[in-house]
């Protein structure tokens, strides 16, 4: 894929994953609109782009048309759209899998699988009349796997990674390039207070280097973006002998109850 001249969305580019995607765009040629929450910091990150940012809740079709809109008019159709923000709950007191309250599993629902479903309904149809585009969802390697002490993030992520599939076999051959992102752990703003819980288990990556695989990715028309070597080989195990591996994730979770005194 040649960014040269593009124009792409990042959405939660505000810090982490999502302006580590945008500066990378930005420097392989792309105009990039950034949407977060922080608008101020979005608008930072956007500004220095090579676009804008704006604040968003992603979570709320509205306000997502409405950036969408606006990115439009001020940069131009959209040829890349990075589904990117997300966010997890704990399984609430107790820790329990059915522990979170309802409104946290529905934000989870809303920002990490409605937010991509109302950017795929309102960017893809233009895309598919322009002759194609790229449409990459931030996913986890949770979406994949698990993430223990989690639940609601965990189910919410494996929607996403659906929702990707069904993106790629919907409209891979109207030239829609789907790709799903699933990182194990990265030093984001995500894993503060918790960097010792499963996801941290294969190491921390800066989000710059998730952001180079992830365009690499791309360019190399791979659907699964693996950001650790050790994701695809526990997904396969995950597959092929599920009684062992859940035996394994039940016993990292005693182990981390253990240390911690709570499983995340």
């Amino acid at each position: 894929m040649d960014w040269t001249g593009k124009h792409v969305i990042v959405t939660g580019g505000a810090s982490g994953i999502g302006k580590a995607l945008a500066e990378a765009l930005h420097a392989a040629g792309a105009k990039v609109a950034v949407c977060d929450l922080d608008g101020a910091a979005a608008q930072a990150v956007g500004g220095a782009c090579g676009g804008f940012g704006a604040a968003a809740d992603v979570g709320d079709e509205a306000q997502l048309v409405r950036f969408v809109n606006l990115a439009e008019r001020r940069l131009g159709p959209v040829d890349g759209f990075f589904a990117n923000a997300g966010l997890g709950v704990t399984d609430g007191p107790g820790w329990g899998a059915a522990s979170a309250p309802n409104a946290a599993w529905d934000v989870c629902w809303r920002v990490n699988v409605m937010h991509a479903v109302y950017a795929a309904r309102h960017v893809i149809p233009g895309m598919v009349a322009r002759g194609g585009g790229v449409f990459v969802i931030t996913a986890s390697a949770a979406g994949f796997l698990n993430s223990i002490g989690d639940t609601a993030y965990t189910a919410t992520k494996h929607a996403a990674v659906s929702l990707a599939e069904s993106i790629a076999i919907a409209h891979g051959d109207e030239g829609i390039q789907a790709h799903v992102l699933a990182p194990e752990g990265v030093k984001t703003p995500l894993v503060e207070g918790i960097e010792h819980g499963a996801q941290g288990l294969s190491g921390y990556l800066e989000p710059a280097l998730v952001a180079q695989k992830t365009l690499a990715a791309v360019a190399d028309k791979r659907f699964r973006v693996f950001t650790h070597d050790n994701t695809a080989d526990y997904a396969a195990l995950r597959v092929a002998e599920p009684d062992r591996w859940l035996g394994g994730m039940r016993k990292i979770r005693r182990e981390l109850v253990k240390a911690h005194g709570r499983p995340l």
